[in-house]
């Protein structure tokens, strides 16, 4: 099988686009060098090699199982968790105060990917205990950081987030959990909740559920909402005991295998005690840094998926060959290969430019946090706000066109990619579920243009425009691509447009109107936004041209910026028919009951 990424791709986004190596110039990373960094990713690639791929597709053949009471996962999920542990890399972002090594996300996030890349579903045990573990480190009591977090980084337990209920699904307001204060700092928590992505294994000495439920007498709505620790199991007498959290049921899922997704139930017998995280009524502001996290990670989820159905399908159409160019009228000719056909290269090219957008566009997204946490005063707190404009973008662009990608791939395959005996087929089952994990693509859309856009009178929207518009400058003063950078300035000028459209709408109080199509503008916005890191990328190759590079560099910076076309010829054309419609007046889809 085809390796699920390129690395020469990955150094250069890293590297020459982001200059994630300047990191280390700050003093909250000057513990760093880039050498160091390279050390990293190399150690993730190591761990991607032992630990994950060869297992991917046995995973898929054999899921999880629900048996007497415990879930039993494919038996590799224990030694990568055990080697995360070991490796300090479970909570290697995490800040000296927290027990971390206060490694950059960006770099952090990429050693993800390269694992991600190599075993989709296994890599999220870490990540789940990864985000609970920092959750507690950041609001729980200095009790419960030292019961909990140790524990969790080193692998011995893992951690999952226990949010949705059977009746409310993602609609928070509904929970229902209850939460029953015992008078001695602990409480008997009662409930469902349901997906519990690794909701339970056979080899954690623990599992730690962070759980949202509504003390006695909370408010109603999300002001209600607390949110515990809830341990498997806890210790009563210096013994460890059951917790009661009870596996009532395991999802079938239609892909994703290696992870099971529970149904759990919480003091059916009134016996499952959690523990409150910070302040009462205050859980789902103290979730939410989790959750975001979360999609991160997910947008992360789609692209290393479809980087590994680029790169498999790349393969393959280089080996197979089928037919003959349309030139050539000699049947007595051998079948050429694949490749050569333009609506392959179509296919390899669409492929390619979802996947290397989606990477700026993430590796984007985790430089700002990187600088929230490196800078001090006013400037960590724009490059905050602007991380949290993009979050739900950078979750959904890659989670939705990474679908996209992988299916263009299973094309590239024809007949061959619907079977088991090509990996796409998996690829395909897994990379489904991304657009729906952590918030679906309609409730992102809702975030961004109904809670981002409008937030503190548009200052993250005139920040990132104005980030854009320096980029697109450079871009004009390099000939090749300066038609490109010109194409761009209209483009953010139109979405402008359509915003301020659209808070119109808003300001004559009509809510449902007004994001009656935020899943519309948040396909143009991630559309946009790609364009832009698909620039950026164009303009760092246009200089590397310039210079001298080696006949293999200069292949690759070629390719980028051929790449970098195929986006604007092909991609950011859609952008006009979503721009008409989100500018339509027309009303079909609200109705009055």
């Amino acid at each position: 099988m085809a390796k699920e990424y390129d690395r020469r791709n990955l150094d250069f986004i890293l590297k020459e686009v982001m200059d994630y190596g300047s990191l280390c110039s700050h003093p909250y990373f000057a513990d760093y060098t880039p050498d160091m960094f390279d050390m990293v990713l190399d150690s993730a690639e190591s761990i991607a090699e032992k630990y994950l791929r060869p297992h991917f597709v046995d995973t898929d053949r054999h899921p999880a199982e629900l048996i007497d009471g415990t879930v039993h996962v494919h038996p590799s999920t224990e030694a990568y968790v055990k080697e995360m542990g070991e490796s300090g890399m479970i909570g290697a972002t995490f800040s000296y105060e927290k027990g971390g090594q206060q490694l950059p996300s960006t770099v952090g996030g990429a050693h993800e990917f390269i694992r991600g890349a190599a075993s989709n579903s296994i890599v999220m045990f870490t990540g789940l205990t990864n985000g609970a573990a920092h959750l507690i480190a950041s609001f729980g009591s200095e009790a419960l950081k030292a019961e909990y977090v140790p524990n969790m980084l080193n692998g011995r337990w893992t951690g999952t987030m226990c949010l949705t209920e059977p009746q409310a699904g993602s609609s928070l307001n509904d929970v229902s959990t209850q939460a029953k204060d015992l008078g001695n700092g602990t409480y008997s928590i009662k409930g469902q909740k349901i997906f519990i992505s690794g909701g339970d294994n056979q080899f954690s000495e623990n599992i730690i559920h962070l759980v949202l439920a509504r003390l006695e007498g909370a408010p109603k709505g999300t002001k209600g909402i607390s949110l515990f620790v809830v341990p498997k199991r806890r210790k009563e007498n210096g013994q460890w005991v059951s917790n009661e959290v009870t596996s009532l049921g395991l999802y079938h899922k239609m892909g994703q295998k290696g992870t099971p997704a529970l149904h759990l139930s919480f003091g059916d017998k009134g016996d499952s005690i959690g523990y409150l995280v910070g302040e009462p009524h205050k859980g789902l502001s103290y979730m939410f840094q989790m959750m975001n996290e979360a999609r991160l990670g997910v947008g992360m989820g789609g692209a290393y998926i479809a980087s590994a159905a680029y790169h498999f399908s790349k393969q393959y159409a280089n080996e197979r060959s089928q037919g003959r160019k349309l030139s050539n009228k000699d049947s007595e000719t051998p079948p050429t290969l694949i490749k050569n056909h333009p609506d392959v290269q179509r296919m390899l090219y669409f492929q390619k430019a979802i996947v290397e957008g989606a990477m700026g566009l993430l590796f984007q997204s985790f430089m700002w946090e990187d600088y929230s946490k490196c800078l001090i005063g006013e400037e960590a707190d724009n490059y905050h706000t602007l991380l949290n404009l993009m979050t739900p973008v950078a979750k959904t662009y890659p989670a939705e066109m990474g679908l996209q990608a992988v299916n263009q791939g299973v094309q590239v395959l024809g007949g061959y990619g619907y079977t088991e005996d090509f990996p796409l087929e998996q690829m395909a089952r897994d990379v489904r579920i991304m657009s729906i994990y952590e918030g679906t693509t309609g409730i992102h859309g809702l975030t961004l243009l109904g809670r981002e856009i409008p937030a503190s009178q548009g200052k993250a929207l005139k920040l990132l425009v104005n980030l854009i518009q320096k980029d697109i400058e450079e871009a004009k003063n390099q000939t090749a691509i300066q038609a490109y950078a010109e194409e761009l300035e209209k483009e953010v000028a139109k979405l402008g447009q359509v915003t301020m459209h659209k808070l119109k709408i808003a300001a004559e109080g009509k809510p449902e109107l007004f994001l009656a199509d935020s899943t519309l503008y948040m396909e143009l916005f991630g559309l946009i936004v790609v364009a832009w890191q698909w620039l950026k990328q164009g303009t760092v190759a246009s200089k590397a041209l310039a210079g001298s590079p080696s006949a293999l560099d200069k292949e690759f910076y070629q390719d980028k910026i051929h790449t970098m076309k195929f986006f604007y010829h092909y991609e950011v054309p859609k952008a006009l028919g979503l721009n008409k419609r989100l500018m339509d007046t027309e009303n079909l889809t609200v109705f009055e009951s």
